[in-house]
Parts: C-alpha cells; sequence; structure tokens
C-alpha cells in the first residue's frame, strides 16, 4: 500500500467521525491560534513603542530629578546652564501637572506642561497659528497658554482658538498658540494638552522646581561623552548623593525594551504552546480509542498480506492529517482574530510569518510524535488475535 492509498484512508476515517476529529484536533486549533494572536499582539506593541521611541530623536537625553536630600530638583536657572557643557546644543526644562479647563460650558481635565521657549526647538513641537512661548512670558510669568488641537477642539470647537481666554483652576490664560497635531507617544496623547510658561506653572501648579529635563546634543556620535559630561555636572550639584538623578536616551530605552518583549513574547508563545500538547495528548488518546475499534480491521488487513510498515502508515497518516487540519483552521483563526484586535482595540498587532510556520510545523510534529504510540501498537497486533476481537 502506498502513501496515497493510506491519505484516501485516513480521510475517510477523519470524514467517518466528523464531530470526533474535530473535537480532537480542538487542542491543536486552540493551540495554534494562541501562539499566533499572543506572539502578533507582542511583535505589534513592540513595533508601535519602538517608532514612538525612534521619533522622539536620537540626538536627545533626558533627565530625571528625583531627590537632592531634602530637595527633589533642580531651580530653573541651574536647568538652563546645563546648556553650558560642551556639546549640548539647547535644554529644555518641563514642570508636568495637571488641572480643570473651563470654556463656557465645557469642562474637563487636562494635561499641563511648563515650558521654556528652547521646549519648541529641542522637542520639534511648533504651532501652527499664534506665537510661541516667549523669554518674556517666563520673565513677567505672563497668564498665557499654547493649545492642542485635541484640547481646542474639545472646549472651542472648530472655532480658532488664538486670542480666546480658557480657565485653569479657576485663573484665566489667554491662548496664544495652536500647537500642531503630533498624535500620541509613550506618554500619552501630545494633542490633549496645554503648554504655559515655566515660571507660572511652578507658581500655578505650586510645584518648586524642574524634575525633568531634555538635552538636545549637538552631534549623535557624541551622546555618550555628553552624557558622561552631564552626569560629573549633575554629581557636583548633587553632591555625590545616591539615586539623586537618572540620565538616559532613546536608544538604550530601546534595547531594553526590545530585550523585555522578546522574553515577554517567548513567554506567551511558551504559554499557549501548552495548549498544543495537550492537543498532542487528545489526538493520541482518540488514535488508541481508533486502533481499539479498528482490531478487527487490522486483521484482516494483516491476513490478506498488508505488511507491519503499511499499518504504521496508516495510522500515521491519519494522526498527523489531523493536527494538521487543525493545524490550518488554528492559523485561519490566528490570523482573525489578530486583525479584530488591531481594528476593534488600541492594541497594534503584527502576524510574524516564521511565527506561523513554527506554530504550523510544531502542529504537525505533535502530531507524527503522539500518533506514534497508536500506529506502534496497531503494527504490532498479531492477526489471528485481531481476527478473534469482537
Amino acid at each position: 500500500m502506498n502513501l496515497l492509498q493510506s491519505v484516501k484512508m485516513a480521510w475517510k476515517s477523519i470524514i467517518g467521525a466528523k464531530i470526533r476529529s474535530l473535537l480532537t484536533m480542538l487542542g491543536i486549533i486552540i493551540g495554534v491560534s494562541s501562539v499566533i494572536t499572543l506572539v502578533s499582539v507582542g511583535q505589534g506593541t513592540t513595533s508601535q513603542i519602538t517608532e514612538q521611541l525612534e521619533g522622539l530623536g536620537t540626538d536627545l537625553l533626558t533627565v530625571n530629578i528625583t531627590g537632592r536630600g531634602n530637595t527633589t530638583s533642580l531651580s530653573y536657572e541651574e536647568a538652563m546652564q546645563l546648556a553650558d557643557i560642551e556639546g549640548i546644543k539647547a535644554v529644555s526644562p518641563v514642570v508636568s501637572g495637571s488641572a480643570t479647563a473651563k470654556k463656557d460650558t465645557v469642562n474637563d481635565s487636562v494635561s499641563i506642561e511648563g515650558i521654556a521657549p528652547s521646549y519648541e526647538e529641542v522637542q520639534d513641537f511648533h504651532v501652527q497659528s499664534g506665537r510661541y512661548i516667549l523669554d518674556l512670558d517666563n520673565e513677567f510669568r505672563m497668564k498665557v497658554a499654547l493649545i492642542g488641537t485635541e484640547t481646542a477642539s474639545t472646549f472651542l470647537g472648530t472655532a480658532d482658538p488664538v486670542g480666546e481666554s480658557i480657565q485653569l483652576n479657576g485663573t484665566s490664560f489667554k491662548i496664544v498658540g495652536l500647537l500642531e497635531s503630533k498624535g500620541s507617544s509613550l506618554t500619552g496623547s501630545n494633542d490633549n494638552k496645554i503648554l504655559i510658561p515655566i515660571s507660572t506653572a511652578e507658581r500655578f501648579l505650586r510645584s518648586r522646581g524642574v524634575r525633568s529635563i531634555t538635552v538636545q546634543v549637538e552631534d549623535t556620535k557624541q551622546i555618550e561623552q555628553v552624557k558622561s559630561s552631564l552626569e560629573a555636572a549633575l554629581d557636583k550639584k548633587f553632591m555625590n548623593a545616591d539615586n539623586a538623578y537618572t540620565v538616559f536616551n532613546s536608544q538604550e530605552m530601546l534595547d531594553t525594551l526590545n530585550s523585555t518583549t522578546q522574553m515577554l513574547s517567548l513567554a506567551l508563545g511558551g504559554i499557549a504552546g501548552i495548549s498544543l500538547l495537550v492537543g498532542g495528548i487528545g489526538i493520541m488518546n482518540i488514535m488508541l480509542v481508533s486502533v481499539s475499534e479498528r482490531t478487527r480491521e487490522i486483521g484482516i488487513r494483516k491476513a490478506i498480506g498488508a505488511k507491519k510498515r503499511n499499518i504504521l502508515l496508516q495510522f500515521m497518516v491519519e494522526s498527523t492529517a489531523l493536527s494538521g487540519f487543525g493545524g490550518l483552521i488554528g492559523v485561519g483563526l490566528g490570523y482573525g482574530a489578530s486583525a479584530m484586535i488591531g481594528h476593534y482595540s488600541s492594541l497594534s498587532t503584527s502576524v510574524s510569518v516564521p511565527i506561523v510556520l513554527i506554530a504550523f510545523g510544531f502542529s504537525l510534529f505533535i502530531g507524527i510524535v503522539f500518533g506514534m504510540i497508536p500506529a506502534n501498537k496497531a503494527a504490532k497486533l498479531r492477526p489471528i488475535y485481531a481476527l478473534r476481537t469482537d
């Protein structure tokens, strides 16, 4: 008996018990679809965050101040003095907080950032109409504001916000500029916030000093050198206090992220792969039952000349076909689930063809391995014993 005859007999056996075959394949289907879906979510999220990190710029360093004895920040003047370090092009200190904004009958909570004029160049965040925050605004603690496109739409609809006033925690601020749309980043929406002078923000948000500074270097090739100089200057200011600050660049964040997400994807794939093992056990169980039910058929075939390898091949093909069909259905469901998650949720998905091939190949491997025991049992049946079985 050749391979084609074995395939035909396996197909006939599978079709003859549709419900049982479907239930047998269920573990494989769930396992393959879970592996593809979970890994695609992990890789999609990684790609999305990677794009956002790369969008921050490779010439930027971020300084977060966490403590200096009884002090937990730098003054605005101290932060701006960092620009004197060789290799630094500009610095952009930021004071962050939130406030309740109100315009006529509309009120909502919005993110507030106190900035210096250098914010425009360092963060590459410009206005599409109106003007930017000026040094004069910071010097006199002016109550002026730049408004994001999403915030402007919430409070003013389609009207031009420049020249309008908005209440922040009951204090009136004049809108002097409408920011360009920048979408979302790791910290949330860049379009749903209001920027005000940093000196005004310190008093308004009751937050003395600066805890976050973005540093732009002149040449990306010097970024490690500039980072070392920056750390030396901060050590001097904080008198070598432990954990007083952190300095990192986007590339370091990217490397850490890639390492973490790869481990997470492997863990998710491993967990989902357990379903494949369970499915393989299900296939072995059903094939053992099938051997018991077809003992007389095996005896007759052996009596008329079928060899041990013919019986072995038949049952191996049947178990492989079950796992293969289950794997194909699982691949289809995995693609469908990934597409639905990407369409109906905020998560990003990216189906990896190598992962699909690995999942499907593993399902076939499981069918072969777990089908070997039942197939071997069938091949070893003695014809006389098999023919005597009712």
